[in-house]
């Protein structure tokens, strides 16, 4: 049994923390006691102890900085600030080792160069994904996908990948997949002013979604 995650499940399972920890993962960036309290409409005293019992139990990472935006004598001193932890928690009951499984199979694939068949089927499962949506918004389908997707300049960015460890160990092997994954729920979903293409970049997803023929 996972004692860490555990310990995770419990602190989320407090209706308070558990906003505390959706604010600051959807804010995509580090969030100060002051502005958070102020956001979720709780005491400063209040939200400042969630936010510690959140890094204890490993989903909030922080550090020290300046909010005034000053530096130097006189700027005041360093404030808390919080961001998402980086380490993945998950909690299964009976235990099951998913990933080591989808690790396996990762090598084995690339080791015998069927990276196509793969995106083949990633695009195939994006149609029966796509197909399964309804009239649902493509933001709620890619938020429900755990794809936390961000839009702007023409694009939906996507602050988070799904296939984080595997694409950390496997990168052509799970961007290529998540790309073709993509494809095939805009394909299915008729969203011909939309494409999925690779652009990696630090801190998100490797793909992002194009609209209206935006590169």
């Amino acid at each position: 049994m996972d004692h860490a995650s555990i310990a995770a499940a419990r602190a989320l399972a407090d209706p308070v923390r558990r906003r505390l920890y959706e604010y600051v993962a959807a804010s995509g960036d580090e969030v100060s006691r002051g502005g958070a309290a102020e956001a979720l409409g709780l005491q400063r005293t209040l939200a400042a102890h969630h936010l510690d019992r959140l890094v204890e139990a490993g989903l909030l990472e922080v550090a020290l900085g300046k909010t005034s935006g000053r530096e130097g004598p006189g700027s005041g001193r360093p404030a808390k600030l919080y961001r998402r932890a980086e380490r993945e928690v998950s909690l299964s009951l009976p235990p099951r080792d998913y990933e080591l499984a989808s690790r396996v199979l990762a090598d084995a694939l690339e080791q015998h160069g069927a990276e196509e068949a793969v995106y083949a089927s990633a695009r195939e499962e994006g149609r029966r994904i796509g197909g399964e949506s309804g009239g649902r918004p493509l933001a709620e389908l890619l938020e429900e996908r755990g794809y936390e997707p961000e839009s702007g300049d023409g694009r939906i960015l996507l602050r988070n990948c799904p296939f984080h460890s595997l694409a950390r160990a496997f990168p052509p092997l799970a961007c290529g997949l998540n790309v073709e994954l993509l494809r095939g729920v805009l394909e299915a979903r008729g969203e011909g002013d939309a494409r999925a293409r690779m652009d990696p970049a630090p801190g998100r997803c490797c793909a992002v979604i194009s609209k209206n023929n935006t590169d």
